[in-house]
């Protein structure tokens, strides 16, 4: 009986033995992190940013369908853009495009595809449109800018250029060179 009683013992331990053996290999056996992991970054649909003055009003408001970061670039990509923005007499004007980028800390809105700028001129009260494929707007300087070909529609009349610079606290829009049109009073 004592025989008996030194097998079973025996055979409990042996497994015991190999549950805490083979546990000990399963937990060692375990992938180490290597690095920092990837950050994926975020995405967000029909989103709104908004930029406010010290005043607490907001300098600028940006819609998007899509906003998706890219962390390694340091890019925030938006799809169906809409940005709105004051300029220094108060009027609101309002830029539409496909497509846009927007560089983290720079300040700079990157449009393209389809581009439209719309508002009303402040000395004339005369609703202005500007059409091209890609415009930047510097949110801190209020400067719009492009190099393509550009379309101004001021109160039904056209001009086209190749190129743009419009500065909007200084109530100046710019032409580059190429300018095709005129505008009699």
């Amino acid at each position: 009986m004592i025989y008996r009683l030194l097998a079973m013992l025996a055979l409990v331990a042996l497994i015991v033995g190999v549950v805490v053996l083979s546990g000990a290999q399963r937990e060692s056996a375990a992938p180490a992190t290597v690095g920092p992991l990837h950050d994926p970054g975020y995405a967000v649909r029909r989103a709104r940013l908004i930029q406010t003055g010290s005043d607490g009003r907001a300098l600028y408001t940006l819609d998007a369908a899509q906003i998706q970061q890219q962390p390694n670039q340091g890019t925030v990509d938006l799809q169906q853009v809409q940005l709105g923005f004051r300029d220094t007499s108060g009027t609101e004007w309002t830029a539409r495009a496909d497509r846009g980028e927007l560089a983290q800390e720079s300040g700079v809105v990157q449009l393209e595809g389809g581009v439209r700028l719309a508002g009303v001129l402040p000395d004339m009260g005369e609703p202005a449109a500007i059409s091209t494929e890609r415009l930047a707007f510097d949110t801190r300087s209020q400067i719009v800018t492009t190099l393509d070909p550009v379309t101004l529609l001021v109160s039904g009349r056209e001009l086209h250029a190749q190129g743009l610079i419009a500065r909007l606290k200084e109530r100046r829009v710019q032409l580059e060179s190429a300018v095709h049109g005129s505008f009699l009073p």
